[in-house]
């Protein structure tokens, strides 16, 4: 049984190949494959992490709930487009620390965001969002004809 190797011959013999440049991209994308499939990692194409929300439905309207720890408000953005509706955030963080033999500085910065097609169109002067302690709480309140349509189906217990 012949074994695969990942890694490049560094004696392939050719003087225009460099095998450290061809090993550091084919380390490079073991470590992308490795985190895209990790559960639990929030990664998006786009560069942004996907946003993790709770969202309930009641018979009056859709509750969404998204946790945003160390974001400002101000870095908060809750739009509305016909049936879609978004959040996005943006964090940004600084941590600098200097000492007798040493400086520290730290930056962090991350883009956070969903979109989601409601089952209708709300009324902007119908969603209430409120912020407080990093946590984002939306209520879209449904348009009467949409609790009109609501129904609740019983379910029989099986003979």
């Amino acid at each position: 049984m012949e074994m695969k190797s990942f890694l490049p011959s560094i004696f392939s013999g050719k003087t225009e190949h460099d095998p450290f440049r061809a090993l550091q991209k084919q380390i490079d994308q073991v470590f992308t494959d490795f985190s895209r499939d990790l559960p639990g990692v929030p990664w998006a194409r786009n560069g942004a992490f996907s946003l993790a929300v709770d969202v309930a439905e009641t018979e009056r309207a859709i509750e969404i709930i998204a946790d945003l720890p160390g974001v400002d408000e101000k870095d908060i953005n809750v739009s509305l487009s016909g049936d879609v509706f978004t959040i996005k955030a943006e964090k940004k963080s600084q941590k600098e620390e200097k000492g007798k033999d040493f400086h520290l500085s730290e930056r962090s910065y991350g883009v956070f965001e969903r979109s989601m097609v409601l089952p209708f169109r709300p009324e902007s002067s119908k969603v209430d969002a409120k912020f407080e302690k990093g946590v984002l709480r939306v209520s879209i309140n449904k348009p009467a004809d949409v609790k009109a349509l609501t129904q609740k189906i019983p379910i029989k217990a099986a003979a």
